[in-house]
């Protein structure tokens, strides 16, 4: 894991992107977004350590022009880390008390159209159903972990046809099912709905679809 440590009283700087990320005849639409935490107390009190993670992960597909972040109080130490799955992570330290903790990221996006077709599969998982190379199966297994299946889920996946087909047909298909059965909607509530719930409620939040 490779941490990269700032000394005290430094914020993460605006990362940019090359030149060649961006040019004047290009017809994405660039979108800056703000997200500020802010906590007050009523007193001077002592904070823990605080992990945060609201930094675009290195790989994901949409362009990130620019990033920053801001910690309140400014006394404080931060680390930056990456988890398993190469995501960042700020570690951040408060050695003094303080009555408020404010966190805000602002960053601005490239929402550029992306082909979700542009990949391709090893030979031997072309067709569903298939079985993972040894290899590879070794190195999947913390993503093979099955919870016990409820029974909304498990009468949901006894409707899915495990036919021989096209792999992409395959995971296009429950795609299309999902987008059927479980209606989209912004939930302002505190909390996630299990799988059970959304499927039962017959709809969800990009935080329950995402589960």
């Amino acid at each position: 894991m490779r941490v990269i440590q700032f000394g005290r009283n430094v914020s993460l700087p605006v990362l940019c992107a090359p030149s060649w990320c961006v040019t004047e005849k290009s017809l994405s639409i660039h979108v800056a977004l703000n997200h500020v935490t802010h906590y007050r107390y009523d007193r001077l009190v002592g904070l823990s350590p605080q992990v945060v993670r609201l930094r675009p992960a290195p790989h994901c597909r949409t362009r990130i022009l620019s990033f920053s972040l801001n910690v309140q109080p400014a006394g404080h130490f931060i680390n930056w880390q990456q988890d398993p799955q190469a995501n960042y992570l700020a570690r951040l330290v408060f050695p003094d008390q303080t009555r408020e903790l404010r966190i805000e990221v602002d960053l601005v996006a490239e929402m550029s159209v992306l082909n979700p077709f542009d990949f391709f599969l090893t030979p031997y998982a072309e067709q569903f159903p298939f079985l993972y190379d040894p290899d590879e199966r070794r190195e999947l297994v913390p993503y093979m972990v099955k919870a016990p299946a409820t029974p909304l889920i498990e009468g949901y996946l006894a409707g899915i046809s495990r036919e021989r087909c096209r792999t992409i047909d395959f995971v296009v298909g429950i795609n299309q099912r999902l987008a059927h059965d479980v209606r989209y909607l912004i939930r302002l509530e505190p909390g996630v709905q299990s799988p059970e719930e959304t499927l039962d409620n017959r709809s969800g939040s990009c935080r329950e679809l995402a589960r």
